[in-house]
């Protein structure tokens, strides 16, 4: 899943310092923080008092364990991993979730989003521990690239070929973000903040009595250290995440940069105006999910189009931020406006 590096960190920005900006300015002793690690990248939990920090910490530490065991594709005795490996065919409640929502994005993208993308995603050097690539032969893993390549019956998942693999870095970090939020919201809290790496859930308020202020950052590359924040939002009972492509990359040595969104159509990486999308959606699995859609499909494939049709048919809130010249042009919802 994501990696421990600065430039595996999702830009979204969402994160520590930007709630610590405004969400945690005098917090009340009444909320329980807990600061720690999940899924290769930072975890940050807040939530009303009905649940102490160590039992907090053994919430986060066990979904954690049990994510990596089903859904990661950096760890090889994961679930996720045996099914790459054709050595299983049944799919646990995560992984099957985690597809269902998938197949639907496939759909709503017209195939812009396909997490049967791994064969891309590993040859340029993303989904494996620091393997890069140089000039792999694209048009020969793009026979094993498609959605429709898969089939899923009875909780067990056919390929067409076994060369089809599966990644769900794209959705899988949203996806355990619910998965916090729920449990917390099983032993009766009511406020709560869970952010794990970027990716973003939030219910009642925050310590201050107020909704939760979320950070967009300025998509621009070096602005993890300066911390440059392009928009604030306050959001309440939803989940926020954001995709782009300025952190996550690498210079090839032909001197071309290799951006993480590869478009599953071509097999290289997206090419676009689009700096940045962040979706504000219900569950941070569907934000996580879109947003990374979003940049998929980019300038070229719609995406400000496909945005404002699932704000009416939704409710999804979205912000996107554009190159314009030497600056930005950005593109949201009403409801940031």
């Amino acid at each position: 899943m994501t990696k421990t590096t600065k430039a595996y960190l999702p830009f979204a920005a969402i994160c520590f310092a930007a709630t610590l900006l405004i969400g945690c300015q005098g917090c009340k002793k009444h909320y329980t923080v807990v600061e720690s690690t999940a899924l290769g990248t930072f975890v940050q939990v807040k939530c009303s008092p009905i649940i102490t920090k160590a039992e907090l910490s053994e919430l986060v530490r066990n979904i954690d364990t049990e994510a990596k065991e089903s859904m990661s594709i950096f760890e090889q005795g994961s679930h996720l991993s045996k099914i790459n490996r054709n050595e299983c065919d049944s799919l646990d409640s995560h992984i099957l979730a985690n597809l269902e929502l998938a197949k639907r994005y496939h759909k709503l993208s017209n195939g812009y989003y396909d997490v049967t993308v791994k064969p891309l995603t590993s040859a340029w050097g993303f989904a494996t521990k620091g393997e890069k690539r140089n000039n792999p032969n694209i048009d020969s893993l793009l026979e094993f690239v498609g959605f429709d390549k898969i089939a899923i019956d009875n909780h067990h998942i056919t390929k067409s070929d076994s060369r089809v693999q599966i990644d769900l870095n794209s959705i899988a970090k949203g996806y355990v973000v619910d998965l916090v939020a729920e449990a917390l919201a099983e032993r009766g809290v009511e406020s709560y903040m869970v952010n794990i790496g970027g990716e973003i859930r939030c219910k009642g308020m925050n310590p201050e009595g107020k909704e939760w202020h979320i950070g967009i950052e300025t998509p621009y590359e070096g602005n993890f250290e300066q911390n440059s924040l392009e928009k604030i939002i306050p959001v309440s009972n939803c989940a926020v995440a954001t995709s782009g492509n300025y952190r996550r990359y690498y210079t090839s040595e032909e001197g071309l940069k290799v951006c993480h969104t590869i478009n599953p159509k071509t097999g290289y990486s997206v090419l676009s105006n689009l700096l940045s999308a962040t979706i504000v959606a219900p569950t941070c699995a569907e934000a996580d999910a879109a947003a990374t859609m979003f940049m998929a499909m980019g300038s070229e494939g719609g995406a400000l189009e496909l945005a404002k049709q699932c704000e009416k048919d939704y409710g999804w809130g979205y912000y996107f931020i554009y190159a314009n010249g030497e600056g930005y042009r950005v593109e949201c919802s009403a409801k940031f406006r």
